[in-house]
């Protein structure tokens, strides 16, 4: 006869192992599935700052023109980033020529939220009022324009040659803590990233 040591586990104990391997991977997931949103966050956030410094850099060093546009969450292929490089000719230029299209984790947008700061002193480098998702062309009357176009000196023009200067704002819905903003003027090109933050009972931007 078998000995009792000889024996397996029993079905009911392999099912108890089972039970306690699922709850344990059940709650790893549930804490990290907050960190897990921020880091989509963070690379939306890092993947838009850095296609505009990257592009801001290539237009100076080939002395081309690129065209940085961004897609609001209404549009047919919303949250991406569309690059075109549109070249010199005499006497017209060429159309321009989409390079690259970049593309936002599901879960984040170019969107604003309530709670934003509105004054002029408090959204990010004095642009907008906190409102506009992508609001770019400040000052020129034209309304929200959704581009940049970075020139071979490394400036921001509109299409129409003017300095093209504004902001935009991403973040998750219903997570106003998560959100970001970028902005960009136009005589220089220069270009800053912003959090929002809690601060003394403020919802203050803070440059990154």
């Amino acid at each position: 006869m078998a000995s009792r040591k000889q024996n397996g586990f029993s079905l009911l104990e392999m099912m108890i192992v089972v039970a306690i391997g699922f709850t344990v991977a059940a709650v790893s997931v549930i804490a990290l599935l907050p960190m897990m949103k921020q880091n989509n966050v963070s690379s939306a956030y890092d993947t838009t700052l850095m296609a505009l410094r990257n592009y801001q850099n290539l237009s100076i060093v080939q002395r081309k023109r690129y065209i940085v546009t961004f897609t609001n969450p209404g549009a047919p292929n919303p949250s991406t980033i569309t690059i075109a490089r549109w070249d010199y000719a005499v006497p017209v230029s060429p159309a321009p020529v989409v390079v690259d299209t970049l593309t936002l984790p599901p879960d984040v947008t170019f969107s604003t939220q309530a709670g934003y700061p509105s004054t002029a002193a408090a959204v990010p480098d004095g642009f907008g009022a906190g409102t506009v998702a992508i609001d770019f062309d400040q000052g020129m009357g034209l309304g929200s324009q959704d581009y940049v176009m970075f020139m071979p000196d490394g400036s921001s023009q509109d299409l129409l040659g003017n300095w093209n200067s504004g902001v935009l704002y991403m973040g998750r819905a219903g997570d106003l803590y998560s959100s970001r903003a970028i902005t960009v003027f136009g005589a220089t090109g220069r270009i800053r990233g912003w959090r929002l933050y809690l601060q003394a009972g403020v919802n203050t931007w803070v440059q990154q």
